[in-house]
Formats: structure tokens, C-alpha cells, sequence
């Protein structure tokens, strides 16, 4: 099965990034997650990226706050898609994160979602290994079935 890497700049990280790991169990995906920090690991950091792909990881989603340096520090390494998620910070309630995150420069691109949104990021991730993996497509096809059909039947008392 498809790996996928969920990282975060910091164990508090974690309460938003453990949204994106329930979704990837949900679909069975088999992932992995830890901490990497861009500023107190840089050098781990640096080799997580290098050796992401030929330890089978497919997709990395990267959870950081404040400076939130590190999805596109990762994605500066790598090849392969980087999924960035800001995480609320106490300043900014996230905004500076999200900042970080979605302005990079031309060459080094890292897919946003919303501030706290690791379960988008998670099935944005589904999104890109259903292009290889055709028994994930149908099943995020069925998730989003299952989620339109609930708003259709979806009954509201006078």
C-alpha cells in the first residue's frame, strides 16, 4: 500500500496533525509520523527529505506554525508532492503560518490547505495516489459521494 509522510515542526503540532493520520487510517493508507523541526533539526531535516522516496514514501504532508518554514524547506529537497498545512499559532491565530506556507517562490511548489486543515491535506494526498492507485480513487469517489448524498438528504425540522 501507498506511504504517505505526515511531519510537523513540533509535538504540539500533533493535536491538529493527528486530523490528517485518522483520515489516511479511514482509507487504509499506510503512512508514518514525527516530528522533523526545520529550525531545531535542520540537518535531520534535510536527510527525512533525501531519503523520503526510497523508503517508499509517496506523498509528505508537513504540518508547521508560526514561521512554518518547513514544508517548503522539505519541498525544496524533494521531488515529491508536499502538502502544506498551517497550524493555528497563538500571535496570528495561524494567519502568519499560512503566509509561510503559501508564498514560495517559482520552482518549489507546496500545495496549501487551510489554516488547521490536515484532513484535507490527507485527502488531497488520497487525491494523488488514486492517480496510481485505482483502489483509492474509487474509494475517495465513494467519500465524496457519501458526503454529497448526506447534504441531499439532509431534512430540517420546522
Amino acid at each position: 500500500m501507498p506511504k504517505v509522510a505526515v511531519i510537523m515542526g513540533s509535538r504540539n503540532d500533533w493535536e491538529y496533525m493527528k486530523e490528517a493520520v485518522e483520515i489516511l487510517k479511514q482509507f487504509g493508507v499506510d503512512y508514518e509520523a514525527r516530528v522533523v523541526s526545520a529550525h531545531r533539526t535542520p540537518e535531520f531535516m534535510m536527510q527525512y527529505a533525501k531519503e523520503a522516496e526510497k523508503r517508499g514514501i509517496e506523498v509528505i504532508i508537513a504540518g508547521a506554525g508560526g514561521a512554518a518554514h518547513l514544508p517548503g524547506m522539505v519541498a525544496s529537497i524533494t521531488s515529491l508532492p508536499v502538502i502544506g498545512v498551517p497550524i493555528p499559532s497563538k500571535n496570528l491565530n495561524g494567519l502568519d503560518s499560512l503566509l509561510s506556507i503559501v508564498q514560495m517562490p517559482y520552482g518549489v511548489p507546496v500545495a496549501t490547505v487551510a489554516i488547521g486543515g490536515a484532513k484535507n491535506a490527507a485527502l488531497l494526498a488520497i487525491r494523488i495516489l488514486g492517480i496510481k492507485y485505482k483502489d483509492l480513487a474509487e474509494k475517495i469517489k465513494k467519500f465524496s459521494e457519501d458526503m454529497r448524498n448526506d447534504v441531499l438528504n439532509t431534512g430540517l425540522e420546522a
